[in-house]
């Protein structure tokens, strides 16, 4: 919880600039996910597996987008961000 903590002290004082990057993060590693997902197939799995990891990227994009308070756009980052890593190591496998 301490490194929850500091991590979000630091996106709450520059907030601009890590929502700006968190932005290009969630959407470069949610393209990765949604490419080794479509390299997998086209069952309904992976459709489902392709519609999570494009809500939650758009989720966190919105979040942004619609000025929500820090702490929920953080909290919408690393949801985006663990969706994503975890659907890739999903695929990889």
């Amino acid at each position: 919880m301490k490194l929850y903590q500091k991590l979000f002290a630091d996106f709450d004082e520059m907030y601009l600039a890590h929502a700006t990057l968190g932005i290009i993060a969630s959407s470069c590693i949610g393209s990765i996910a949604a490419m080794l997902i479509l390299m997998k197939g086209h069952a309904f799995i992976n459709m489902f597996e392709l519609f999570l990891v494009v809500v939650v990227c758009m989720g966190f994009n919105a979040a942004v987008l619609a000025q929500m308070k820090p702490k929920f756009v953080f909290n919408a980052l690393i949801l985006s961000l663990g969706v994503s890593i975890l659907l890739i190591i999903i695929n990889l496998i």
